[in-house]
């Protein structure tokens, strides 16, 4: 298994990531890319999963091992798959949904795309008691603060965000109720998403 990629992010798009180590080009996806798109042309480390099926080979990309471990337990819960699990992590805030399987919210868990009641119940009765080696770390603040990014002139960010939160699963419609109050201020992709699913999962 390939543990991590460090080397220079050359792209960043809706749903993966670039980077090239040895003059090889990785691509890894990722629940929300955007976070590294200050990092583009650095070098970095991003920690990976490989996913392997008969029809599929991919790498998935995560900021930390925390990230990377609650990826891997939701895909032991049946009915989710990779798109699935990295919808979930893709709230930016892991520590709420191991709160809302800890604490049976199914309410919580229902409103991420593909988790309808069936499979939240499955994710709390797989998952429940198993993540208190989440729970310490995943509630430590990550030394990359990303509460700072810089505001775009242009809204070219806006639309990036919803194309990045339509490929995770997010429909139109719902997308259409939020887009009013995205619009108010002027933010990077990546908090751009952040914000927006934070509304998604507040409705």
């Amino acid at each position: 298994m390939i543990d991590f990629i460090q080397g220079k992010l050359i792209e960043v798009e809706t749903q993966y990531t670039v980077i090239e180590n040895q003059g090889i080009g990785y691509q890894l996806y990722c629940s929300n890319p955007y976070v590294f798109q200050k990092d583009i042309d650095e070098v970095v480390r991003i920690y990976t999963y490989q996913y392997v099926r008969e029809d599929v080979l991919r790498l998935y990309g995560f900021r930390t091992k925390d990230e990377r471990s609650l990826f891997e337990k939701l895909l032991n819960v049946s009915g989710i798959g990779p798109k699935g699990a990295l919808a979930i992590l893709a709230s930016g805030q892991p520590e709420d949904v191991v709160a809302a399987i800890e604490s049976e919210d199914e309410t919580y868990l229902v409103k991420f795309p593909g988790v309808g009641k069936k499979t939240a119940r499955q994710i709390i009765l797989d998952l429940k008691g198993k993540l208190d080696e989440f729970q310490a770390n995943l509630l430590r603040p990550h030394k990359e603060s990303l509460g700072n990014e810089r505001a775009i002139s242009e809204n070219n960010e806006l639309e990036e965000a919803l194309e990045a939160l339509q490929a995770l699963g997010y429909v139109e419609k719902e997308l259409k109720k939020i887009r009013p109050q995205l619009e108010e201020e002027k933010l990077a992709t990546d908090a751009y998403i952040k914000k927006a699913l934070h509304l998604l999962l507040k409705r």
